[in-house]
């Protein structure tokens, strides 16, 4: 058993994010041994009662027997549940929540229990289901905050921990919905317009992957190639007469962004690139 990761979770949330956890703690040499989600007899709820041979309980039970309470419910809902699973905790039990944007402020229910900890985890990672979800958090990097205790049950499961101050958390966040949310409506929009020209999706694949590589490698401004990085009007008024005047707005402002990022101070450029209000 590895005693950094606590003999016994709970887990509150048994949604995608708290699976995958779960999964990557039980590997570790943990046991799930209670499951708590909408009600005890939700159907998500059994399923992870089954999945791990853990009992189905109310939220108010979850954490009697339990070394960490795992709560990866919506961020809204965390304070709401947190007040409901405090009650029963056990002296000495760790309580994380999965949340990027909220800090140890979320658990205020639990803090005014002196016998007890707080943390919270955020993977820094896509979790599309718990299986793919567990292998990919291996490697991830982790944004935690709490004690030396969160920081190494971070590590136990194979995240790259690093730490956030609460102050920090929210722009850290909406760092990180850029690099993956923005990022996928972005791909979005060349399904879009390569759809028009008669291009699948996947053909553009290699390109994204080698720009993203190189933006990580060089530094975002150093990758930067194309016509606005060669300050070429011309082609890009040519994008803007082609594609549709739906798709101008978004265009006109990642353009933008780039002619930022390339740190062009062109006239005709930045008219052209001008978003209308």
């Amino acid at each position: 058993m590895n005693e950094s990761t606590g003999r016994d979770v709970a887990l509150v949330g048994p949604g995608r994010a708290g699976t995958a956890v779960a999964l990557a703690l039980v590997d570790a040499g943990s046991r799930i041994v209670a499951v708590a989600g909408r009600t005890p007899d939700a159907p998500s709820t059994r399923a992870a009662s089954d999945r791990f041979g853990a009992v189905a309980v109310a939220a108010e039970d979850v954490g009697r027997d339990a070394d960490i309470v795992l709560l990866a419910t919506p961020d809204d809902a965390i304070e709401r549940v947190a007040a409901r699973v405090a009650p029963g905790l056990r002296t000495g039990t760790l309580v994380l929540h999965l949340s990027g944007a909220r800090g140890l402020d979320a658990l205020a229910p639990v803090t005014e229990r002196t016998d007890v900890e707080v943390g919270a985890i955020h993977p820094l990672q896509t979790l599309p289901s718990g299986e793919a979800g567990r292998d990919a958090l291996r490697g991830a990097w982790a944004a935690v905050a709490g004690t030396d205790r969160v920081t190494e049950l971070a590590a136990a499961i194979g995240l790259r921990p690093f730490c956030i101050d609460d102050a920090d958390r929210a722009t850290y966040h909406a760092a990180a919905c850029v690099a993956s949310n923005h990022l996928v409506a972005l791909l979005g929009q060349v399904e879009r317009l390569a759809g028009v020209a008669g291009v699948p999706l996947e053909a553009f694949g290699p390109l994204v992957r080698s720009s993203v590589e190189h933006a990580l490698a060089l530094g975002p401004s150093d990758a930067l190639t194309g016509p606005v990085a060669r300050g070429d009007a011309a082609t890009l008024a040519a994008h803007l007469d082609a594609i549709p005047v739906h798709e101008h707005d978004t265009y006109r402002a990642l353009a933008g962004e780039a002619r930022r990022l390339s740190d062009r101070e062109d006239a005709a450029l930045r008219a052209l690139l001008e978003v209308p209000t």
